[in-house]
């Protein structure tokens, strides 16, 4: 295992884990298919520094957990946080779809309790909105959990903004523990967080941690207006749904691309480098908040490449400039932050 040192970015940098699980689980996502693949991965986060894990019992169909239990994350000193959606599987008969009713989230967690070999999680996420179970059901629950010592925080994710006050103010009114981390969707070319949610989660005290920092492969230099093999990626045409076409796959991101490659070429910078020094030094994001970036890699050699992009100063203002006219270009077809 690799020594570590105090990690040196402005922000907090979470490893997100949706690439990690058994093959065939996940094609749109998975690439690391071993336990010891996995340890590679571990070891180099660790090296920089950080060691807070992102996962979710629907990654890898469950096999994420089961490898990163199999790793046992409290030897290795890793704070784990992971999350309980509509489509985890926790044991329930076919055909029956988890939901955020009191007993799917005692029994979610417990499953994902014994794949993770974990007592606790730091943070335990609702993945998206379930929303045909009443908010007080779900969070007097969830409070019953907090105090029995299953988990440090509460999460939310793919929430719109009035649920995240709604739901804060119940669990005031209630004297229930509230939510205190948001995850959600943000980059330099989606930021339809900033107007509503930011200042919503700003007032009730949440922190943000972003996920797709680099708009799933699309703000890379992998990515080009007359592709048409997209084998291997996020963006490759036999997967369905394609969440991340929907996103990104048109032509006026494809123009905010072409204004940030003019930009970056000046200075050898990638576009991956530029994205995610975006992220650390010129977003919404702020450490003072518990802001943090959830970084993915599809193996340890490009994870050491993002952690040490993430380790570098601001952007020269010429980048900073082009992200801003990309935006502009793109904000009028930018997909909503929930869901």
């Amino acid at each position: 295992m690799a020594d570590a040192h105090d990690p040196t970015t402005k922000m907090k940098i979470v490893l997100g884990t949706m690439t990690i699980g058994k093959e065939g689980t996940n094609p749109i996502a998975t690439r690391i298919y071993t336990v010891a693949e996995a340890g590679e991965l571990l070891d180099t986060f660790t090296s920089h520094g950080h060691k807070e894990i992102d996962t979710a019992r629907v990654y890898g169909g469950g096999t994420t957990e089961e490898f990163l239990g199999q790793l046992d994350p409290d030897k290795r000193g890793l704070i784990i946080d992971t999350k309980l959606s509509r489509s985890s599987k926790i044991g329930l008969p076919d055909g029956v779809p988890t939901t955020h009713r009191p007993e799917h989230l005692r029994q979610g967690l417990a499953v994902s309790l014994k794949a993770l070999n974990l007592d606790k999680v730091d943070i335990y996420y609702l993945h998206a909105p379930d929303r045909s179970t009443p908010y007080e059901d779900t969070f007097r629950e969830l409070n019953n959990l907090y105090n029995e010592g299953k988990f440090n925080r509460i999460g939310i994710s793919n929430y719109m903004a009035w649920e995240v006050a709604q739901i804060v103010e119940i669990c005031e009114r209630n004297g229930w523990v509230k939510p205190s981390v948001y995850q959600g969707i943000y980059n330099a070319f989606h930021r339809g967080a900033e107007p509503e949610l930011f200042p919503c989660l700003r007032k009730y005290g949440l922190s943000f941690y972003q996920f797709n920092p680099l708009a799933g492969g699309f703000l890379t230099d992998r990515l080009h207006r007359d592709q048409a093999d997209f084998q291997g990626s996020r963006f490759d045409l036999e997967y369905k749904p394609q969440p991340y076409r929907t996103r990104y796959w048109k032509d006026e991101y494809l123009d905010a691309l072409d204004i940030l490659r003019a930009a970056v070429k000046k200075h050898g910078i990638s576009e991956a480098e530029a994205a995610l020094r975006w992220s650390v030094h010129h977003s919404a994001l702020s450490r003072d908040h518990g802001d943090a970036v959830i970084i993915g890699a599809s193996g340890a050699t490009q994870l050491e490449e993002n952690l040490t992009n993430l380790e570098k100063g601001p952007l020269p203002d010429d980048v900073v400039t082009a992200f801003e006219e990309g935006w502009q270009k793109v904000k009028g077809v930018c997909v909503p932050y929930f869901r």
